[in-house]
């Protein structure tokens, strides 16, 4: 026997040839995007009270289906860089009071009527 190593017995060696020789395939279809639903109106405020003197910042009033609040809140947490929720109400809510950030994102989003309290 020989102390040569030998590679492993791969059954697709042959096929790595032939590669080059097959027709392309067919195009990648683009992924079709709907258009993002943008509410129309949103209310946002600070509140303090029952959350044991922490400021968090409400977002209310938003139109939005449950599927969309949560992508909503991930790309307004992201853009924060803080922690958040979603109430059983449907209010988005994000740690700190970020009144005015909160603001410009949501026009940035494309809400139209913004109120800041």
């Amino acid at each position: 026997m020989a102390d040569e190593k030998k590679p492993f017995h791969n059954p697709f060696a042959a096929l790595q040839g032939l590669k080059d020789a097959l027709p392309p395939g067919p195009a990648p279809k683009p992924p079709k995007v709907a258009a993002p639903k943008v509410p129309p109106k949103a209310v946002v405020r600070m509140e303090r009270a029952g959350r044991n003197g922490k400021e968090v910042t409400v977002i209310e009033q938003l139109a939005l289906t449950p599927k969309e609040r949560e992508a909503w809140l991930k790309s307004l947490k992201g853009a924060l860089g803080c922690g958040g929720s979603i109430e059983e109400e449907g209010a988005l809510v994000v740690q700190g009071d970020h009144r005015e950030r909160v603001a410009d994102w949501l026009k940035k989003q494309g809400v139209k009527q913004i109120s800041v309290g």
